[in-house]
């Protein structure tokens, strides 16, 4: 068989795009709970009020104006605050996860349902129990939990304390979050992401801030992976790192050379450090590029070699082209938080999302070749419309451009782990039931195998149907990637 009998199969889900439940159980408010479903601006929008009483709105990870205090308006929907209800329907999706044969099952931890206020106001039983709950449930159902610490949803509280990632103090309140997680979950979850797509910053702003954000980020990362080891040596801590596959658009040079100087900027500066645990040597060019001579303490410079990654964890949803030739408008095409030239050899997702498949072999295996630690893919998947029909008085969705998709790129998996010999424990797909797109904040850009009842405006009794899909991945999870057909 070309995968070990111990690979993880599964899939993948956050608490802020799936649990709702946003006021409940002692849970702060996180920024996306000011948040309404895109509106034809091609991304969610966070909702607040200007000082002098003005209604005002701004990207994702933008800060508040001066002054300014987030509100919810009675005139809009935010969709995260029902999502697709797993805060109280999780029981019922863990059986059905369990019912397609699943080995492992990713999540995140609401850091606003376990230290609301951080460490100035301590751990919230309530949702301590609640995870553990989920945890053991897995456990019982044959899941091996590999669960995420941080997905860009810390409580606002800490936006409005300290400003946000630039204040060092953002360091000691994450190692606190951790080690509770450590210590409180550690029996029943052996595998843990500490931040996931840590390099979508770059991303975002082109500013020295977005350098002090992901240094402080990384110090973190590297202090939670020593605690982890601290408490159990057995511990597996990995880093999570948004796949950002390109290539160039030309054989020309100068293509060629913008394409490998992206990629060390957008990926590499962060996989880099965390996996080799020192800065590469190209990140002094990209920090002038951002405006920022960031001095790296010999604390900080022996806390990142202490606290290496054991493996990288990474999305792969598409691919995209890069050029430094001008191309018009008409030829760019969008992505997961990054974009470029169309590929006119690829098709496009309804989001412009250019799907990929042999680009998968060939991100595995540069990872592979880059890195040299165990592998693994925490997000692969195809945000499309689904249609339920009635057939015979049942509910059933057809969603076969979902199964091509999967299947492509699982086909592609299992040739760069038979025939190349690429080091991956474990493969989980994003969005294993219909839940809030993190881009768009939708509803209706489906993921799952299993449909969720509501739509973008709040519309839905959040009903769970199995798709097509659903009884596919269940072939592939039993028979250990063998069944593709």
């Amino acid at each position: 068989m070309a995968f070990p009998k111990h690979f993880l199969w599964g899939g993948s889900i956050s608490a802020e795009q799936a649990e709702g439940g946003w006021d409940e159980g002692g849970k702060a408010p996180v920024q996306l709970d000011y948040a309404a479903a895109d509106t034809g601006v091609g991304m969610r929008l966070v909702h607040y009020r200007n000082a002098d009483g003005t209604r005002g709105t701004m990207r994702t990870f933008a800060r508040l104006p001066e002054g300014a205090t987030y509100e919810l308006f009675d005139d809009v929907h935010y969709t995260n605050h029902v999502a697709a209800d797993f805060y109280h329907r999780w029981e019922e999706d863990l059986r059905l996860f369990a019912e397609m044969g699943w080995t492992t099952f990713n999540t995140s931890i609401a850091w606003s349902r376990i230290m609301p206020k951080g460490i100035e106001g301590g751990v919230s039983r309530e949702g301590v129990e609640f995870y553990r709950s989920v945890f053991r449930l897995a456990r019982e159902l044959g899941m091996d939990p590999v669960i995420t610490l941080y997905k860009y949803d810390e409580p606002t509280y800490f936006e409005l304390t300290y400003g946000g990632w630039e204040n060092r103090a953002m360091i000691d309140e994450f190692v606190a979050f951790a080690r509770v997680c450590f210590e409180e979950f550690g029996d029943l979850v052996n595998t843990w992401l500490t931040f996931n797509e840590i390099n979508v910053l770059f991303l975002f702003d082109k500013d020295p801030a977005t350098i002090v954000r992901l240094h402080n980020q990384m110090v973190a990362a590297a202090r939670a992976t020593i605690v982890a080891h601290e408490i159990d040596s057995k511990l597996r801590v990995g880093c999570m790192v948004c796949g950002v596959c390109t290539y160039p658009y030309t054989c020309d040079p100068a293509d060629v050379l913008d394409n490998y100087h992206y990629f060390q900027q957008v990926f590499g500066y962060c996989a880099d450090t965390m996996i080799f645990g020192a800065y590469p040597r190209y990140a002094r060019r990209i920090r002038r590029a951002f405006g920022c001579e960031l001095e790296v303490s010999d604390e900080d410079a022996v806390t990142l070699m202490a606290g290496r990654s054991d493996f990288l964890a990474f999305s792969y949803y598409m691919s995209a082209v890069r050029t430094t030739h001008d191309e018009d408008e008409g030829a760019k095409v969008a992505g997961n938080v990054f974009g470029g030239v169309r590929n006119p050899y690829l098709q496009s997702s309804e989001w412009g999302w250019q799907t990929d498949p042999t680009g998968f072999r060939y991100w595995l295996n540069f990872l592979a070749d880059r890195y040299r630690v165990p592998l693994f893919d925490v997000e692969n998947g195809l945000g499309a419309r689904d249609e339920v029909v009635m057939e015979d008085g049942i509910e059933r969705v057809h969603d076969g451009y979902r199964i091509d998709y999967l299947r492509d790129h699982i086909a592609n998996l299992k040739a760069a782990v038979e025939e190349d010999g690429v080091d991956i424990f474990g493969y989980t797909t994003w969005g294993p039931l219909d839940l809030v797109a993190a881009s768009t904040g939708q509803m209706s850009k489906r993921y799952g195998f299993v449909y969720v009842d509501m739509d973008d405006e709040g519309n839905g009794d959040l009903h769970r149907v199995r798709k097509d899909s659903f009884f596919w991945y269940q072939r592939v999870c039993r028979s250990n990637g063998e069944d593709l057909g």
